[in-house]
C-alpha cells in the first residue's frame, strides 16, 4: 500500500505530530513496511491457537487497589487543544 505525502500528513495531524518534509518522506516507506508485516500476520492460521494475555508464562502480578488522589482538573486540561474551565472540548462525532 503506497502512502501519499498527504496521507502521512493526515496521520501526523491525527497523532498531533508536526513533521518536516524530510520526515514525511522518511515515514512513507516505513509505514508501508509496517503494514506489510501486519498483512503477513493476518494471513496466519490461528484457528487452533488459544487466546492469551501474554507470551510469557507468569503468575498474576496485580497491584493491590489503593485510593490515591487524582489529577486536578486544571492540570488535566492544561495541555488540551480545546477546553473550557470544566471539560475537554471536542468536535461533534454525530451529525446533528
Amino acid at each position: 500500500m503506497a502512502f501519499s505525502d498527504d496521507d502521512i500528513r493526515k496521520l501526523a495531524h491525527l497523532a498531533r505530530l508536526e513533521l518536516t518534509d524530510q520526515e514525511v518522506q522518511t515515514l512513507g516507506p516505513q509505514l508501508e513496511r509496517i503494514l506489510g508485516f501486519v498483512e503477513q500476520l493476518a494471513e496466519l492460521d490461528t484457528e487452533d491457537v488459544e487466546p492469551m494475555t501474554t507470551a510469557l508464562d507468569v503468575n498474576n502480578r496485580w497491584v493491590s487497589d489503593t485510593i490515591e488522589p487524582g489529577l486536578p482538573r486544571e492540570a488535566a486540561l492544561a495541555n488540551a487543544p480545546l477546553a473550557d474551565k470544566e471539560c475537554f472540548l471536542v468536535p461533534p462525532v454525530l451529525p446533528s
